[in-house]
């Protein structure tokens, strides 16, 4: 039976490069998969879907005003079976576009991997987060550190100093030269002003990068 999967993390726990995997694992056996990107993150080229180890695919790119479910049945009929979707920097979807792809699994029986942040760098949730955690059939977290050695859940967003950013638009594209991944006590320390920032902290083994 189908199910819509959330893969959810903070920044470089991976989440490219294992729905690079999947993808590669459905192709081995002959499956055909869809890859869905935004518009709006075009970091390694419009269309196209990178780790930062090297792998990639090109992927059909949507913006938050487009149907998903219309998309993948669309993709459907011009070139056949679609044995998996999966959805990359699932974060910036749309409530609508969440709703979208429960359609796409239960009505046209097609599972959905989607991948994406839980958390933006104030803490709160991505709205294609909080509905994916709502809807999604199974929830599966991707692990990394923050540079205390406790386990990362939070993100913090700097600016070119380094220093921790607290305000702003929600959504702006970025890696690590934006984005660190903290613990939950040092993301207090660090919004507090009680604690910095080194940019070279957040550069993790190429083996658990995105």
């Amino acid at each position: 039976m189908a199910k819509l999967y959330f893969y959810y993390s903070t920044m470089n726990a991976g989440k490219t490069t294992t729905l690079l995997q999947s993808a590669y694992n459905y192709h081995e056996r002959g499956m055909r998969t869809l890859i869905l990107t935004p518009k709006l993150d075009n970091r390694a080229g419009e269309g196209t879907v990178a780790s930062r180890i090297g792998l990639k695919a090109q992927a059909l790119t949507f913006t938050g005003q487009d149907d998903l479910a219309q998309k993948v049945r669309q993709n459907l009929a011009a070139k056949g079976k679609i044995d998996c979707v999966l959805v990359d920097e699932a974060q910036f979807l749309s409530k609508a576009q969440v709703w979208q792809l429960t359609d796409v699994v239960d009505s046209l029986g097609i599972p959905v991997l989607a991948y994406g942040l839980r958390t933006d760098f104030r803490g709160e949730l991505f709205e294609g987060s909080q509905y994916l955690l709502a809807w999604a059939d199974n929830l599966i977290e991707l692990k990394t550190i923050c540079h205390t050695g406790r386990k990362a859940n939070m993100v913090v967003r700097v600016d070119a100093q380094g220093r921790a950013v607290t305000d702003g638009p929600q959504v702006e594209v970025g890696g690590n030269e934006r984005y660190v991944s903290v613990s939950r006590p040092e993301f207090k320390k660090i919004m507090a002003g009680e604690s910095g920032i080194e940019l070279q902290q957040s550069v993790l083994p190429l083996d658990q990068g995105d």
